[in-house]
């Protein structure tokens, strides 16, 4: 941990600022890994109860959908339910909106990324002149003494802490972006089917003849 700490230090200033990003960029990043976990391993549950019970009662399947509101595809399910006696229209409108609010919630972040990707290694550049600077300064104003060459390897050092830094910070931001947006392209062709499967069980019960008591027949 001291090695870790001496190391910070070693890069100079430009660290701080790293760090600030370095912490954002992995909150995020669990925020995002939760978000995604929660969604993949239950919405299929969530889709099959359904789907299954809309298919014998919409009332019924609008109950098992807003338990799981808590879900992306809780929300979309039983936004278009929730409008009674809908024409198939106004359905596939309110299912168009549910999936369009749900999409942007799921690009949320990815500029923060897509900056912190791009600023990372701009940072470490500025801490690899500064390195630079501080050596070339101090071959020019010392001897070759041992304490010229000690400012002059923690110049070095500075200069490559700060590039490693801020290269590996950089990287780490690009990779969770990249896995988020595969994430999202697939998501959003499952979320179009389902709600393409839930569009036929609406027009099918539409279609549905009233059923009548032969009781009172």
């Amino acid at each position: 941990m001291t090695r870790i700490f001496d190391a910070f230090l070693a890069g100079g200033l430009v660290m701080y600022p790293l760090l600030a990003l370095s912490v954002v960029t992995f909150a995020y990043a669990i925020e995002r890994v939760w978000y995604w976990f929660k969604l993949i391993f239950q919405e299929k549950q969530v889709v099959h109860e359904v789907l299954r019970a809309a298919k014998i009662d919409l009332d019924e399947a609008l109950i098992l959908a807003e338990r799981s509101e808590g879900l992306a595809i809780g929300r979309v399910l039983a936004a278009p339910l929730k409008l009674k006696f809908a024409s198939p229209e106004t359905f596939h409108l309110a299912l168009l909106a549910a999936l369009d609010r749900e999409f942007i919630e799921m690009r949320r972040g990815d500029k923060l990324l897509e900056s912190i990707a791009a600023v990372a290694p701009l940072c470490g550049i500025v801490g690899t002149t500064n390195g630079l600077i501080t050596m070339f300064y101090n071959l020019k104003s010392g001897g070759a003494d041992s304490t010229n060459v000690l400012a002059v390897t923690s110049g070095i050092g500075q200069a490559l802490i700060a590039s490693g830094a801020g290269i590996s910070l950089a990287v780490a931001a690009f990779v969770f972006l990249r896995t988020f947006v595969i994430l999202r392209a697939q998501q959003m062709d499952y979320f179009s089917k389902v709600g393409s499967e839930l569009e036929l069980i609406y027009l099918h019960s539409l279609n549905q003849p009233l059923k009548i008591n032969s009781t009172f027949i």
